[in-house]
């Protein structure tokens, strides 16, 4: 879910990928203020929040709903 006022795209009709009812992995690029992050998913970035986990520029997140669960692979 896009929430963020920046240049990335807004949800319409529950078209995010991380939005869908499976969970997906994405790479964390920048950390946001109130536990959001900006993460690219392979088909362009999306604002999501990291507040469940303990995120780092770098890291693969597993994200469902919008909300990252879980840190599958920590980046460099």
């Amino acid at each position: 879910m896009t929430t963020g006022s920046g240049d990335l795209p807004r949800c319409a009709d529950n078209s995010c990928i991380t939005c869908g009812d499976t969970a997906v992995e994405v790479t964390v690029v920048e950390l946001l203020a109130d536990d959001l992050a900006v993460v690219e998913t392979g088909s362009g970035r999306e604002e999501v929040s990291v507040a469940l986990v303990d995120a780092h520029i770098g890291a693969t997140v597993l994200v469902h709903a919008g909300e990252a669960i879980a840190v599958i692979q920590e980046g460099s």
